[in-house]
């Protein structure tokens, strides 16, 4: 296993984990690829020692790749991945963190280690069938999490769909009842400027202009008068035409007789 006390070094990028994941250790995973050094260590120390995103610290019989990707708020490597190239393979370990994806997570380091393994094409040969099973192992379980992820997305996007279709149905059906409502709305409207027009016309008449007009009636019509009629001809209500005459009758304009 990598000694992850040589991590101390600082890296050349760094990201910075959520506050909820500084409470949790990262698990440690590890895979090795058998392999064959075909030149000095110090050959490799010269080449490495010009990648700025990895720190190297060099071994008796090889080198150490180190790259902290994170640190805790005690500065310390959170995730991280240390390569260690040795005469007869390759050693990886790496930091996994607390509720995330390891196989997503052993992909982005094989990803790493393959770019590695290119710039050392001409002076490290790997054990290629070994590499393409750990290759192969790597893209099943991300085949599998992706599928079981992608049927626990498809019946939560199914069922968000359904919600989406009743939530539709119902905005026609509360659009279709707006339109009822703005429709009997515009009638009412309608009908209420027509009363309020018909009110106006039978109050235009003030008391004394109809106390008048009600003593030419009677006059004309031999002393009586036809209150429904009276109404009728002057688009006044009956029970104004009662009120007035009860007024005059009051004021002693007039006599009703029963």
């Amino acid at each position: 296993m990598a000694d992850i006390s040589a991590l101390s070094v600082q890296p050349g990028v760094q990201a910075t984990p959520s506050a909820d994941q500084y409470a949790q250790q990262p698990k440690i995973g590890e895979f090795s690829l058998p392999g064959k050094l075909n030149c000095p260590v110090s050959d490799l120390n010269e080449i490495f020692s010009k990648l700025p995103l990895y720190t190297t610290k060099l071994q008796s019989d090889g080198i150490d790749l180190i790259k902290v990707e994170s640190r805790n708020i005690a500065k310390k490597p959170y995730l991280f991945h240390i390569i260690k190239i040795r005469p007869n393979g390759i050693d990886v370990a790496f930091s996994i963190i607390p509720d995330s994806s390891v196989e997503l997570r052993r992909a982005n380091v094989l990803s790493n280690v393959a770019a590695i393994l290119s710039i050392l094409s001409d002076k490290y040969s790997v054990d290629y069938e070994k590499f393409i099973q750990y290759v192969d192992s790597v893209l099943e379980g991300l085949v599998s999490g992706l599928s079981q992820n992608y049927t626990s997305l498809y019946n939560k996007y199914d069922s968000i769909l359904s919600e989406y279709r009743e939530i539709k149905r119902q905005n026609i059906e509360l659009s279709a009842s707006n339109r009822n409502l703005a429709l009997q709305s515009a009638q009412l409207s309608e009908e209420n400027k027509s009363l309020k027009a018909r009110l106006s016309e039978l109050e235009k008449f003030s008391d004394e202009s109809l106390m008048a007009l009600v003593e030419e009636w009677i006059k004309s019509h031999n002393d009586s008068i036809d209150i429904v009629e009276f109404a009728k001809t002057h688009n006044v209500t009956p029970t104004r035409i009662e009120q007035i005459l009860d007024k005059m009758a009051s004021m002693g304009y007039i006599e009703l007789k029963g």
